[in-house]
């Protein structure tokens, strides 16, 4: 029998692209549930994964009735709480995004929690921002204090902090992103697959 050789011919451009593809599609798969560090690429390039896992604060906020809540409520589902404002340009672009994620995950375990800080007098024109995109529920803590409970502090907006189903947190992205796309869905799919 004799031995297999190796070609000695190159391999074609197009070849190589194909290898590559799998082996990019296999990295993405590889992670084990609730490892986000190898999903902070594309989108979530920015996904920083929070190195002391915090519970989320327990400061006030409240929706367009008045009503008061916290972040406990939503201790079962994993939480993307994006702290936003109306006056701010990249928060108004990241939020149709966000509406697209609670869409694709209606039923599934995921709660996004846009909660608008600052000045009390932007909240009609935030309120009115987010009924346009449904299914978003507006949330609103005028006074920044919820900025200043998260640890670290959020100094810019937007942030997104991203919490597991245990309401710890696990990972933030300071800025802007696009929520909608396979990369976000990739690390929600992740926590969700956490037992």
């Amino acid at each position: 029998m004799k031995p297999i050789l190796a070609s000695k011919r190159p391999m074609r451009p197009l070849a190589l692209a194909g290898v590559a593809a799998v082996l990019y599609a296999l990295a993405g798969c590889s992670n084990t549930p609730g490892d986000l560090k190898p999903l902070a690429r594309g989108a979530m390039a920015k996904l920083a994964v929070t190195a002391s896992p915090a519970p989320a604060p327990d400061t006030v906020f409240h929706d367009a009735a008045g009503k008061s809540h916290t972040l406990a409520e939503f201790r079962g589902k994993v939480a993307i709480v994006n702290v936003w404002a109306f006056w701010c340009a990249p928060c108004k672009e990241e939020i149709p995004s966000l509406a697209r994620l609670q869409t694709a995950y209606t039923g599934k375990g995921l709660a996004v929690v846009a909660v608008s800080v600052g000045k009390a007098e932007d909240e009609t024109a935030g309120r009115a921002f987010i009924e346009r995109n449904p299914p978003l529920t507006f949330y609103t803590e005028p006074t920044y204090a919820m900025t200043y409970a998260f640890k670290p502090a959020v100094d810019g907006m937007p942030t997104t902090i991203i919490y597991d189903r245990k309401g710890v947190e696990r990972a933030r992205l300071a800025g802007g992103a696009d929520w909608s796309g396979a990369d976000a869905r990739a690390v929600i799919d992740s926590l969700l697959a956490e037992k």
